[in-house]
Order: C-alpha cells, then structure tokens, then sequence
C-alpha cells in the first residue's frame, strides 16, 4: 500500500534561502534516485513557504531515505531557518500523488507540527493557510 509524506516549511528569513535552496536542491536530486520512490512534488508557496509531497512503496522506503545522504544532513538546519513547519503521513490505495488542496487538508487533519527554534504564532496553533495554486505546479488529480 502506497505511503504519502508531506511536508510544509516556511523559511523565516531571506538569508537563509541560498542554504534552504541548496539543501533543497541536495534533497531533490537524492529523492529522484532513492529507492521506493513513487513520486516527487515540490510546490513553492506565498511568503517563503515551500511543500514537499512524496509517495512511496512503504514507510520503510520513506523513513530509509529520510534518514540518509543529503535530506537527513538538511533536517537539522531546518530548526533554525524555518519558522513554521508540520509534516503528516498516511497509506492510501492509490500510487497516485494527491492534490495539493488534499494534501493540506490531511496535514491539517492528522498532520502534527515539526520543531523550530523560532515559532510564529499560526506553527503554535498548526494554522496552515490553503497552499497558493497556479499555473501548472497546481495541477494535480
């Protein structure tokens, strides 16, 4: 059975884009080779924010790579450069991605907060505004 992971971060300042950029682009290329991988999503947001949406064969094919090469040396930078962040999973049916409208709605619905350093208050009250769609990074079943 499929499983999703999903994940929204917002960076908190200008000065740490160049780095959460780099780590980002690190992450991307070690995903697109990583075994288990189903899909691959990335979505740039208003205001600094950035969602992530992978599908794999299994938790344990998402959970290998997560804690491996490029992703697993970017997730302690993440504690101070974003000021909001949250991450949810599930299994689902279908290899299928969901949409981003969906994927909100599960992070909302079962997601949980991710630690940061410096939280606003909307990552206090795990208040996600609807992710920005245009164009074709939106178009998704």
């Amino acid at each position: 059975m499929p499983f999703v992971s999903i994940t929204r971060l917002r960076v908190r300042s200008w000065q740490f884009l160049p780095g959460f950029f780099y780590q980002t682009l690190r992450s991307a290329l070690q995903v697109r080779s990583a075994e288990g991988q189903l899909h691959f999503g990335l979505l740039r947001d208003a205001h600094n924010t950035y969602w992530t949406r992978t599908v794999w064969t299994s938790e344990q094919a998402m959970k290998a790579f997560m804690t491996s090469g490029a992703h697993r040396h970017a997730m302690p930078r993440l504690l101070k450069w974003c000021d909001e962040a949250a991450i949810a999973h599930w299994n689902q049916d279908s290899p299928d991605p969901p949409g981003w409208n969906e994927a909100h709605r599960q992070l909302l619905a079962i997601g949980r907060p991710s630690k940061v350093l410096y939280p606003t208050e909307a990552h206090r009250r795990h208040d996600l505004p609807l992710p920005r769609l245009q164009g074709p990074q939106g178009e998704t079943k």
